[in-house]
């Protein structure tokens, strides 16, 4: 079923111009603009044409969606393939299923949402049209990585974004950003490199880099050794973008110094690169090397989610003087800790399951990352006990919409049932519960006992945040009689939020959602709780795809 006909040649134009035209508008971007289209100045002008090339491209993608076969989410859908470099059998092969559908959608909205916010906020740095260029280059990147099938323009688009990304962070960012880009750079290109290694042994001991025919043979084609050793490689580098647990570390100094858009997008888009590559790649081209590592991706990921889950209480606790980016990077760390253990389980439940949490990962961090940049404008500061020092009910009494919608994305975040984190998370955990065969029952029902614990550790963080920062802390002293404390309250509020601060009634309000914000922001709001409540839109297209995927490529 299709909501409206659109002929072949149509989508595979479309899916072309979804992944061309940010590249084609990134070099535009640097060009002078035309005078009719320059408005009040170039600044302006070229901010000006990011939204409307990112929204170009996200009309394309909901059009593609549109006239996608949702009858037959299994099939490879608008696709192109057009031999490149004949002597490695290189093709320029695009192609869209139910896995990638989804992920492009998230990628173009979350994009166009960014370009939206930097219009009206665009961080402090260099050129403008210098940080239009590189978010366009960044997405084009994103999207390739999600439509390419062949492995070598796989790995390509893979380390495209990287440059954009690492600029990024270094030109636009905060403090400590050329330590925290340089980081994020050394470990991801270090990845890469190994992960090159595993393509390449793929493509030269099965004799092709075609995706679709390698996963159609499933394996057969390979030896059980090459597959142990390409899954090694392949999954080193991919572990190092997830990020997997111990190969986490350059993700919260990455965002606690990127911009708040660049968290949006680092967070919301890059992230899922690394486990589309194993759903995509290692699942149904390397199974019996998957089946031999599982059991240890499964036990990072567990370790994972506990350890991000830890390192939040950590942060959140008072006086730990924690950054709320810095806490919300490392809730990432957790999540996609549940998402590499559905994909460790094999089964079409556990591998749906981390499907959706991807997609429901994106949404809601993507969300809070944007709450937190705005509450770090309007504060001047991230730090956890300057925000839960302010009294006047901090957040709930001085912005009360935005408080709001904070204390809804961290429930969301935490699996709250009737939103989008909860499927994800429940998915994973029954298919830990019932592994595929030939992976030790005990060992994953272990994993999951512990994933669930991660669970509670993930609740009680989340609370925490949202009592301090929402609700906010009264100092020792704030018992005094009214009539002791009415001579500081005379003196004005005390900016610093410190011990001393002032009662509520003279607490400064703060500007609450702008017009622009909530523009923003009210998408992903919205897509959380559809999400949660209709699940089956996304299990919808993901299920056939992922049961023929790990069938051999038989539907």
């Amino acid at each position: 079923m299709t909501v409206i006909d659109i002929s072949a040649s149509v989508m595979q134009f479309l899916l072309a111009f979804v992944v061309v035209a940010p590249l084609l508008g990134a070099v535009a971007a640097l060009l002078p603009a035309p005078p009719g289209l320059k408005g009040k100045s170039p600044d302006q002008a070229v901010l000006r044409h990011g939204v409307t090339v990112t929204g170009a491209v996200l009309i394309a993608t909901i059009v593609l969606a549109v006239g996608f076969d949702h009858d037959h989410p299994a099939t490879m859908q608008a696709t192109t393939d057009i031999s490149w470099i004949p002597a490695l059998d290189v093709r320029i092969h695009l192609g869209i299923d139910g896995i990638s559908l989804p992920l492009l959608l998230l990628t173009a909205l979350l994009t166009f949402l960014c370009a939206l916010y930097s219009y009206f906020k665009l961080p402090a740095g260099p050129s403008p049209k210098a940080f239009v260029a590189l978010v366009l280059v960044l997405e084009s990147g994103t999207l390739a990585t999600f439509a390419v099938l062949d492995l070598l323009l796989f790995f390509l688009a893979f380390e495209m974004v990287l440059i954009p990304m690492y600029f990024l962070i270094a030109r636009w960012g905060g403090g400590q950003r050329q330590a925290a880009a340089w980081k994020f750079i050394l470990y991801t290109l270090l990845g890469s490199v190994v992960m090159l290694l595993g393509i390449l042994l793929i493509g030269l001991k099965s004799g092709t880099f075609d995706m679709v025919a390698l996963a159609t043979d499933n394996g057969r084609g390979l030896t059980t050794s090459v597959q142990v050793i390409a899954v090694l490689a392949i999954g080193l580098g991919l572990a190092v973008k997830t990020p997997m647990w111990p190969l986490h570390s350059w993700l919260p100094d990455a965002h606690t110094a990127a911009p708040t858009v660049g968290s949006v997008l680092l967070a919301g888009v890059l992230l899922k690169m690394g486990t589309y590559g194993f759903v995509r790649i290692l699942l149904p081209i390397a199974p019996d090397g998957m089946r031999t590592f599982a059991p240890y991706l499964a036990a990072f990921a567990v370790v994972g989610i506990v350890y991000g889950s830890l390192a939040c209480l950590a942060l959140a606790r008072t006086g730990a003087k924690g950054d709320l980016k810095r806490l919300i990077a490392y809730s990432s760390v957790g999540h996609m800790g549940f998402v590499l253990l559905g994909i460790a389980t094999m089964t079409p439940t556990g591998v749906n399951g981390a499907l959706f949490a991807n997609i429901a990962h994106g949404l809601i961090t993507g969300l809070l990352f944007f709450l937190v940049g705005a509450i770090k404008d309007r504060y001047g500061t991230a730090d956890l006990d300057t925000l839960a020092g302010a009294t006047g009910a901090a957040l709930y009494g001085r912005a009360p919409r935005l408080g709001a919608l904070l204390a809804f994305a961290a429930i969301a975040s935490l699996g709250l049932p009737g939103l989008a984190g909860f499927w994800g998370e429940m998915l994973t955990l029954f298919g830990a519960y019932s592994p595929a065969e030939g992976l030790s029952r005990p060992a994953f029902r272990t994993f999951m006992a512990i994933g669930a614990f991660g669970t509670l550790l993930t609740a009680a963080y989340m609370l925490i945040v949202v009592r301090r920062v929402c609700m906010g802390e009264h100092p020792p002293h704030s018992r005094l009689s009214p009539d002791d404390r009415a001579p500081q309250a005379a003196d004005g509020p005390d900016p610093s939020g410190a011990a001393g601060a002032r009662p509520a009634a003279t607490t400064p309000q703060l500007a609450d959602i702008q017009t622009y914000e909530a523009a923003a922001w009210t998408p992903l709001a919205a897509l959380t709780v559809l999400a949660g409540l209709w699940p089956a839109v996304l299990l919808g297209l993901t299920d056939p795809a992922v049961q023929k995927l790990l069938a051999g490529g038989k539907s």
